[in-house]
């Protein structure tokens, strides 16, 4: 499994992420959005206008990517937790989007690397490993 229980727990609660790709002529670009998590540990990006959005056209143009979902627990004690995925990303057609007035294309994110810090272990502590 790519992730561990408490990893998968966190990730149905959290809700959202954001998405970190490359354009071909080397322009980092960063949005926020929502997920899915699928039965074999990939993930699906989705959106209202998906096809035009930049970052599909990235994935499609061959950009790994970086996807992060974090939350800060609370300010007094300092308390955060995250997951960052990174790895290779492909642009789906006609695919059940993760919600449904959703455009019928996606991201699916295929993990190459998973790291963790607040979940498994402490706010500061990370774990990092590739992912199974």
């Amino acid at each position: 499994m790519t992730f561990t229980s408490n990893e998968q727990q966190f990730l149905a609660e959290a809700g959202i992420g954001r998405l970190a790709t490359v354009s071909p002529d080397g322009v980092v670009q960063n949005n926020p959005t929502n997920y899915r998590v699928n039965p074999d540990g990939t993930i699906d990006i989705g959106g209202m206008r998906m096809r035009a959005s930049r970052k599909y056209r990235n994935v499609e143009a061959g950009s790994r990517v970086s996807f992060v979902i974090d939350q800060q627990v609370s300010l007094d004690p300092y308390v955060i937790r995250g997951i960052e995925v990174r790895g290779k990303a492909e642009a789906l057609e006609d695919q059940e989007p993760p919600f449904p007035p959703q455009e019928r294309a996606i991201i699916r994110i295929r993990p190459d690397r998973v790291i963790s810090w607040g979940i498994d272990s402490g706010s500061f502590e990370f774990t990092s490993r590739a992912a199974e």
